[in-house]
C-alpha cells in the first residue's frame, strides 16, 4: 500500500480503538462515495461507475488489469467491504483524515485500488491513456499502472513547486518598486508552502527508491526500470 499525505493525520477519534479499526476522522462529508472501474488489456477496455461496492468483487480474479478508484474516504462501510474481499490487512484500512487530501494506492497481482478524498484529480490523463490505448500502459500489468499513478502524484508536486517559484519571482520584482507589507507577507507565505512541499516530496522519493529495490512478484523487472528513472528524476527536480 502507498499512502500519500499532504498534512499530518488527525488521530483523536481513534484513541482507545483496536489497531486497524476504520474510522474516518476528517471533515464530515455528505456526498456519496463514487466508485469507478476501469478494466483493460492490450485489446479491450471497459469503464463503468458502480452503485454497489459488491460489483467490484468479480474483478479480483480476472485475467485483465483492473483499476478500482474510490472517491470519498468517509464511507467506512465501503472501505471495509473492499478490504475484506481483497484480503487487505486491517491496518491498511485505517481512514485517517487530513486537512488537505489523502491518496492511497493498493497493488494486487491484477488490480490497483486507489482511494481519494474527493472527485476530480490528477489521474485524468492516465484514464485518457487507458481509454485511447496510448503509450504502453495497456500492454503492461497492474504494477505499471501503480507506477503511473504514483508518477502523476510526484509530478504534480513539482508542478506546484515550479508555479510557486514563479510567483515568488514576480512578487520579489514588485517589492523593488512597491515594497508593501502585504507583498512581503505573500512572499513569506509562498516560501513556507514551498518548504512544506519539499518536505512532503522527501518521503515519496524514499518510497519510490524502496519500491525500486523491492524484490516482489507484484513488481516485474520491466517496471523496475521506470521506478529507477522516476527516482532519478525526483532527485534532479528537487535540487
Amino acid at each position: 500500500m502507498v499512502s500519500l499525505k499532504k498534512l499530518v493525520w488527525k488521530r483523536e477519534k481513534k484513541i482507545g480503538l483496536p489497531p486497524g479499526t476504520p474510522v474516518f476522522v476528517g471533515e464530515k462529508k455528505t456526498e456519496e462515495t463514487k466508485i469507478t472501474i476501469l478494466d483493460y488489456d492490450e485489446t479491450q477496455f471497459q469503464q463503468r461507475d458502480v452503485k454497489e461496492v459488491e460489483e467490484c468483487f468479480p474483478f479480483k480474479e480476472t485475467p485483465t488489469v483492473t483499476w478500482i478508484n474510490v472517491d470519498g474516504l468517509h464511507d467506512v462501510e465501503v472501505i471495509e467491504k473492499i478490504g475484506k474481499n481483497f484480503d487487505m490487512h486491517p491496518l491498511i484500512l485505517e481512514t485517517n483524515g487530513t486537512q488537505v487530501e489523502q491518496v492511497s494506492l493498493i497493488l494486487g497481482k491484477k488490480y490497483v485500488i486507489s482511494f481519494q478524498e474527493r472527485e476530480g484529480d490528477i489521474f485524468n490523463p492516465i484514464r485518457e491513456r487507458i481509454r485511447n490505448g496510448k503509450g504502453r500502459i495497456r500492454k503492461m500489468g497492474s504494477d505499471y499502472l501503480a507506477y503511473a499513478l504514483l508518477d502523476a502524484v510526484v509530478d504534480h508536486y513539482f508542478i506546484i513547486l515550479e508555479k510557486d517559484g514563479e510567483k515568488i519571482e514576480v512578487l520579489e520584482d514588485k517589492v523593488v518598486t512597491d515594497p508593501r507589507p502585504d507583498t512581503l507577507h505573500e512572499i513569506h507565505k509562498l516560501k513556507r508552502d514551498m518548504i512544506f512541499l519539499r518536505r512532503s516530496v522527501w518521503p515519496l522519493r524514499e518510497l519510490i527508491s524502496g519500491l525500486e529495490r523491492l524484490e516482489s512478484s507484484l513488481i516485474h523487472k520491466s517496471t523496475h526500470i521506470y521506478l529507477r528513472s522516476r527516482c532519478l528524476r525526483s532527485y534532479d527536480s528537487s535540487d
